[in-house]
């Protein structure tokens, strides 16, 4: 009998499983994939996290990872505007990371069972049993759910989100390129909007969110790229002048970003399993790192002994939760709107250039507030 497992070794499955190992409680984690892995992912992180990592000596700073603090929107005729980025971020790609904090996470004392699928996990009144593909039931006293943006477990459980087929693929390439270290790039195409920024060891992050219609028509990642990417001039000479580092680009399908719930079923949700924020909005890292400090401090507040006050965890943090992300997340929503279309990006542009205190104003919502 564990005291907490957690589903998945994304940021926030880790993060939770630091913060909670080094609070004395024994915990299990359970990573389908084997560390390090690469993931989609735009790999830019907000500073608000940073006095957090450092104050928990999370921080990577032996990556030297870029400091990112200016942006750059193009239209998909390649029309743009650049403007600063008034809080910052930096750069690091999810293979690094998620490989620096499972380290950490085992150095804090959790057990990290690797290659192990959960296929299932269900709370019986005192206790949950998680079933897995190894046919072998583990118990706890509480379930973290940090699986990602869609999992077998979403099936399983029903969840609503999970009837809703979503519209939209996400593709990501490591590449070598020469493109300024400080900008992060938001290059409009129809159907979609490609994100390049800078990451550790000099590489560059190039990765596209795309309606699955446009992939359907043009039969191919490559067949797209050339008929739809290339139509915007600045994402045709990124793409022709870059070294690219992998052998096939890494894809996933069905990304959706509707409402779903922090708690259901008993399990506490935490990152992309409890709400995916649209990547024109940045930032889905330091979400997870965000939301993953409050629900362990939730936890922690609310344990007596190896008991936990199951009632007053989920109260405690459907509330701090919803007060923290859900407005983010509809501004997210709401922003996504103005991308992937020739009128609406140019649009975009046009505020950036003409309207600067509301393009600022519409900046700072993809941004957080910096926490410890």
């Amino acid at each position: 009998m564990h005291d907490i497992i957690i589903i998945g070794g994304g940021l926030s499955g880790l993060i939770n499983s630091i913060l909670l190992s080094r609070a004395g409680l024994d915990v299990l984690l359970l990573e389908k994939n084997t560390f390090p892995f690469h993931r989609v992912c735009g790999e830019y992180v907000s500073n608000e996290v940073i006095p957090f990592l450092e104050a928990h000596d999370l921080f990577p700073a032996h990556c030297l990872p870029p400091s990112i603090h200016r942006l750059q929107i193009s239209s998909t005729k390649g029309r743009s505007f650049t403007a600063p980025l008034d809080l910052g971020g930096f750069g690091i790609s999810r293979y690094t990371f998620d490989q620096w904090l499972a380290q950490k996470s085992q150095e804090s004392g959790t057990q990290i069972l690797q290659g192990t699928r959960v296929i299932n996990a269900t709370f019986n009144g005192g206790h949950f049993v998680v079933e897995t593909d190894q046919n072998k039931p583990y118990e706890s006293r509480l379930v973290i759910s940090a699986h990602g943006k869609r999992a077998k477990l979403d099936q399983t459980l029903s969840r609503p989100f999970i009837k809703e087929h979503s519209p939209y693929v996400g593709v990501k390439y490591h590449v070598k390129t020469d493109f300024p270290g400080d900008l992060i790039a938001l290059h409009n195409f129809v159907g979609g909007y490609c994100g390049v920024s800078k990451i550790e060891d000099d590489k560059f992050n190039i990765c596209y969110m795309v309606h699955r219609n446009q992939m359907r028509k043009h039969k191919s990642v490559k067949g797209l790229e050339n008929e739809v990417l290339f139509r915007n001039p600045r994402l045709k000479s990124l793409f022709q002048n870059s070294d690219f580092l992998f052998k096939n680009p890494e894809v996933i399908n069905e990304i959706t970003f509707v409402k779903k719930e922090p708690v259901y079923e008993h399990l506490l949700m935490s990152g992309d399993a409890a709400g995916m924020i649209t990547p024109l909005c940045g930032n889905g890292m330091a979400m997870a790192i965000h939301a993953a400090s409050l629900l362990s401090e939730i936890i922690v507040t609310n344990q007596t002994g190896r008991d936990f006050d199951l009632p007053a965890i989920e109260a405690g943090y459907t509330r701090t939760w919803n007060h923290q992300f859900a407005t983010r997340l509809w501004a997210g929503r709401q922003i996504q709107g103005l991308f992937g279309k020739g009128q609406a990006s140019e649009l975009a542009v046009f505020t950036g250039k003409y309207m600067k205190p509301m393009a600022r104003a519409l900046i700072r919502q993809t941004h957080g507030e910096p926490f410890s």
